[in-house]
């Protein structure tokens, strides 16, 4: 429980802190915070295997630091500095670690899905003990290329997870009005006799659960699975979406009654895993980090101008 916690708390404090860096224009493009969902990627992250892999959309920083991504590469990577995981080159939505088996970070809409795919085709063709996890928002779900996907893993067997962060909104637009039985999306895989199961992903301890059960049946050999996290997002779709498509008194209901980091510390404190002391100081040193992350950010040196031309491919 100590290492949940914690894991969630230091996600939290790097998106407050990536939310202020913003603000003051230290982080430019695109920045979508994961402020209220840290239960869904810790806790999955808890039941999956060294060689599992994982790839995900936009709202990505969280899933880097929980596969063990340094901290100080992330947040150099959102400032443009050649102390980031893709050279200051990427952004916040493209970064990639080859030894954490983190494979982006993408910004189109549902792509990731179809590339999730073929890396749990790429597990079973080279007969490695590994689970794909590919994660896709609520809103990805009505992609056309994921059902592609789905039929294909199905129609493979392949080992593959599909993970859908249902936080109600898909950008603006709440799934009651984007998606057909808007809260049981787990049956999409149906049509493709893929199973899957409904979490509550504000409960790190109920999300882990349901994780070890789903990546047992597809590293079994039994073919894909599908797992809803509903889940919730306290800001915007971006740092520069206002919001004003729910009400104030709707995310504050959310954050008194539901918020996965409050969640875990009273359990803790009720079966006397941590006191308020330990928890206090677990806070100080989890913002001492990303302070540290912060300076790292803004002092590492800028891409040096060859790199422009590095790593770029042209066909003839």
């Amino acid at each position: 429980m100590q290492r949940y916690y914690r894991d969630m708390l230091l996600i939290r404090r790097f998106e407050e802190k990536a939310g202020q860096m913003y603000g003051m224009g230290l982080i430019g493009g695109f920045c979508h915070l994961y402020i209220g969902q840290e239960a869904v990627v810790v806790g999955i992250q808890a039941a999956m295997g060294p060689k599992d892999t994982v790839l995900t959309s936009y709202r990505d920083h969280a899933h880097m630091l929980a596969c063990g991504m340094d901290s100080k590469g992330v947040m150099a990577e959102l400032t443009g500095r050649e102390g980031g995981y893709s050279k200051g080159k990427g952004g916040s939505m493209h970064m990639f670690s080859h030894d954490k088996r983190f494979y982006g970070g993408h910004g189109i809409v549902g792509a990731q899905v179809p590339l999730g795919t073929g890396f749990a085709f790429a597990h079973r063709y080279l007969d490695e003990d590994a689970v794909s996890v590919t994660y896709l928002g609520d809103g990805a779900l009505n992609q056309g290329q994921v059902y592609e996907s789905f039929n294909m893993a199905a129609l493979w067997s392949l080992p593959a997870v599909y993970v859908i962060e249902n936080n109600k909104y898909g950008m603006g637009t709440s799934t009651e009005r984007s998606s057909a039985k808007s809260t049981e999306l787990y049956h999409r895989g149906q049509a493709y006799g893929i199973p899957g199961v409904q979490v509550d992903g504000m409960d790190v301890l109920a999300v882990r659960e349901a994780a070890e059960k789903a990546l047992a049946h597809a590293r079994s050999g039994k073919g894909p699975y599908i797992m809803e996290m509903l889940t919730y997002r306290y800001r915007g779709h971006s740092m520069s979406d206002p919001a004003k498509y729910r009400s104030k008194e709707e995310v504050q209901k959310v954050r008194q009654e539901r918020d996965p980091i409050e969640r875990l510390r009273g359990i803790m404190i009720e079966r006397k895993v941590m006191d308020e002391a330990k928890l206090k100081e677990l806070d100080k040193e989890v913002k001492a980090i990303v302070s540290e992350a912060a300076d790292f950010a803004q002092t590492s040196p800028e891409p040096d101008v060859s790199e422009l031309y590095t790593d770029v491919y042209v066909g003839a």
